[in-house]
């Protein structure tokens, strides 16, 4: 995918501008930056505004996420119709309008055009006006009239959906034509938004909580944010998707319980078992933040400021306790230091892997992902189940997830974890690997290993 990285930013400002109120214009901003910074986009997305309204916030968060899944097919779209690059600004305003091509298809088509030239008199000149107008009209008729074939199964597919390629050339090994349709497709769609009802009532949901098929999860309709993030600081909702409840009902927290989860940020697992236990211990553990460049100002690290928030919704009976450590690199004696026990009824493993089952929620991975990128997860995934196995009592549990669909991020490394000494004391007692175009829901792979007592 091309991206504008030599020509930065026209204004380069720091973060999105207070005078911002507009969610189409706060949609050129982003997609601006992501396409001159190549930032990721739930980055850019908390840099918006406060002032802007939610209905703003989620037009631009619309527009953005829609330029980004159809990234690839409107640059296509874009190819030669320009003799020399344009600013950066002009390029995100052809690409806005690109995506509500896309979604308005040949009835919307001239109003877009006219909108995206009309505002670009403000928003870049009046000359660069001129050249949106007359690129915008023709990238409409390009757009509209679909990409062309090849011939080539893969090629065809990756243009038609816009994802990378190579990406499409290892589902279809894996899974065959009709499934990475399917799972292509599934990825260019928008997600619902689920939340988790962390409280027991009888009484009936709000209407705007649709009641889906998983035990416990409801759908979130729009248009309903304040009363859903009052319902979050009640302690009454949790906005998470149902394909996380595979590793908890795996790992089965019992009240009273040690659970440790190792690759806890940023958090939404913790509470969901404490949820269950009610009582016991849940010591969460993750990467400390990173130390800041030589010179350079601190960032917050906003997974563990989310880990910590997380931690502290815990119900009361459950002591909750936060470690900021490499896993792989301590031994028991570092949990012993803490006050911390050094075994545990149940360990999660909640892995870092490709994503490759949540490109729905995290749209841009399918740019950021590369190939060799699944060996060197698995690698990694397999040395954190070793520090985690450790730390499993005899007549423990352990689980080991992924939010990927990949067999090398998946059952290649149980495989490997059991082809060592380590796992001679376990046993696998059950897996789950969740297809999101078959369950309805994010894709992911959970694996529940039992210690001999």
């Amino acid at each position: 995918m091309m991206r504008d990285v030599k020509q930065g930013l026209d204004k380069a400002p720091s973060g999105a501008s207070d005078a911002l109120t507009d969610g189409w214009e706060s949609a050129v901003q982003v997609t601006e930056r992501w396409l001159a910074r190549a930032e990721r986009v739930d980055t850019l997305l908390e840099g918006l505004p406060a002032i802007l309204s939610g209905q703003e916030r989620a037009r631009c968060q619309h527009l953005f996420y829609g330029v980004v899944r159809w990234s690839s097919l409107i640059e296509s779209g874009l190819a030669g119709l320009m003799a020399h690059a344009p600013r950066t600004k002009v390029r995100a305003i052809l690409m806005v309008a690109g995506f509500e091509i896309l979604e308005g298809k040949t009835a919307a088509a001239a109003k877009i055009v006219h909108h995206a030239v009309e505002r670009a008199k403000t928003v870049a000149s009046q000359k660069e006006a001129g050249l949106i107008n007359a690129v915008a009209r023709k990238l409409a008729a390009r757009l509209l009239a679909g990409p062309v074939k090849t011939g080539v199964l893969a090629a065809d597919l990756a243009v038609e959906f816009a994802h990378p390629g190579w990406l499409v050339e290892r589902w279809l090994r894996l899974f065959g034509p009709d499934a990475t349709r399917q799972l292509l497709d599934w990825n260019q769609k928008p997600a619902p938004v689920y939340a988790r009802a962390r409280t027991r009532t009888e009484a009936p949901l709000p209407e705007f909580l649709a009641p889906t098929k998983w035990a416990g999860f409801c759908e979130v309709k729009a248009g309903h944010w304040d009363e859903v993030r009052r319902l979050i600081s009640d302690g009454q909702l949790y906005l998470q998707d149902p394909s996380t409840r595979l590793s908890v009902d795996l790992l089965a927290p019992q009240s009273g319980e040690s659970v440790l989860d190792c690759c806890a940020a940023p958090g939404g697992k913790s509470l969901f078992i404490a949820d269950r236990m009610q009582s016991g211990k849940v010591i969460a553990l993750d990467l400390p933040a990173k130390l800041p460049e030589a010179g350079g100002p601190a960032k917050p690290d906003l997974r563990l400021a989310r880990l910590k928030e997380n931690l502290s919704r815990a119900p009361a009976g459950v002591q909750v306790s936060l470690a900021e450590v490499d896993l792989t690199k301590v031994g028991t004696d570092f949990y012993r230091n803490l006050n911390l026990p050094a075994s545990y009824d149940a360990v999660l493993l909640d892995a870092p892997c490709s994503n490759t089952g949540v490109m729905r929620h995290r749209i841009d991975v399918k740019w950021r992902l590369e190939e060799g990128d699944f060996g060197k997860h698995a690698k990694q995934q397999l040395a954190l189940l070793h520090a985690a196995a450790r730390l499993v009592r005899n007549g423990g549990r352990l689980v080991y997830s992924t939010c990927s669909l990949d067999a090398e991020e998946n059952d290649r490394v149980i495989k490997a974890f059991f082809d060592t000494r380590a796992g001679g004391p376990f046993k696998l007692e059950q897996k789950i690997l969740s297809l999101p175009w078959i369950d309805g829901h994010d894709g992911a792979a959970a694996y529940l290993l039992r210690k001999n007592g």
